[in-house]
């Protein structure tokens, strides 16, 4: 009983916790950018559009950085006597760690994002009302901006599920060191609690992360940074010479994703079901994102300045300016 309260409160605080930084990250703005130099809007007015929208960065991390400092403990699931889903060996070096993952994804899809705006505003001449005069800026703030929000998103909506459910990976009972023998238990019954043999503070921090499987941090985050990707190459790589390169790129980043996927389970740090719902949860993140946050396929605002564009790309018609 105590546990299931347990379960519930953490439920109850991880979902208000979402509400809030939703209402922290609404958009006031309609389908044209924030940054458009309206009539009849003073500076203050402007300042005050700013700040609103950095809340979208703020309120969709809140729940990222609650569940990382440890604020809401997670689920404690229990097992059945002999499920051997749980009983795979512990592997410490893993085939793509964190600090690579974390790294990889950002600074490839933020660099070629920083790249390709530049690009836009040398090169194609693009024209633009937001209140920074520096074209520069403004494009990479926007775009940039976009891809971070999506970033705060996925990986708050990933740990609230992680907290919530509680599933067990598959090295679950080696990093508990105990064994169905040692439990005497009957094959088929299910326990509640289990008392892991730690000796030290990491293997108890170890424990802790093993009750966090579903679902898969890393499909999810490297399918939204991949996809988010191979969205943006759709909608800027347009010139004439890049009908096959494109695809190439796109086929090869959705792969590199997939690969980051797969190798959590060979990893048996991650159930197989897991892994999909984070490529799953990675994927619509990145085409909401893409489609209805950032503005790389939205039409041109009115009294924004058209922009020189290829007509070799199908969406060239609705790329937009800063």
């Amino acid at each position: 009983m105590a546990q299931a309260v347990s379960t519930l409160c953490n439920t109850t605080q991880l979902f208000v916790l979402f509400f809030f930084s939703g209402l922290l990250s609404h958009d006031l703005y309609p389908s044209c950018p924030y940054s458009l130099l309206r009539p009849g809007v003073g500076v203050c007015s402007q300042l005050l559009d700013r700040l609103r929208a950095a809340n979208k960065w703020f309120g969709a991390s809140i729940p990222f950085f609650v569940c990382e400092l440890k604020a809401v403990a997670a689920y404690k699931r229990g097992f059945f006597c002999g499920d051997t889903s749980i009983t795979y060996p512990y592997i410490e070096s893993e085939a793509i760690p964190n600090s690579m993952l974390i790294a990889g994804g950002i600074m490839i899809t933020g660099l070629t994002i920083a790249v390709g705006e530049c690009c836009r505003v040398r090169f194609i001449g693009v024209h633009s009302r937001a209140f920074v005069r520096n074209l520069y800026v403004s494009c990479l703030y926007k775009e940039l901006g976009s891809f971070l929000f999506g970033c705060c998103v996925g990986q708050s909506l990933t740990n609230m599920a992680k907290l919530s459910v509680g599933r067990l990976r598959p090295h679950f009972l080696t990093v508990c060191n105990v064994t169905y023998a040692s439990l005497n238990c009957v094959p088929g019954t299910y326990i509640s609690d289990v008392v892991c043999k730690n000796e030290t503070s990491l293997d108890e921090k170890i424990v802790e992360e093993a009750r966090k499987s579903f679902f898969s941090g890393h499909s999810s985050f490297a399918m939204y940074t991949m996809l988010y990707l191979a969205f943006y190459l759709q909608a800027r790589l347009s010139w004439r010479g890049a009908r096959l390169l494109r695809p190439l790129l796109q086929f090869m980043l959705v792969m590199l994703a997939v690969y980051t996927g797969f190798s959590r389970i060979s990893d048996y740090h991650h159930h197989p079901t897991d892994v999909l719902t984070g490529f799953l949860q990675g994927g619509l993140t990145a085409y909401w994102v893409a489609f209805y946050i950032s503005s790389m396929f939205k039409t041109s605002c009115p009294g924004m300045s058209p922009t020189t564009l290829s007509l070799e790309s199908p969406l060239s018609s609705q790329q937009t300016v800063c």
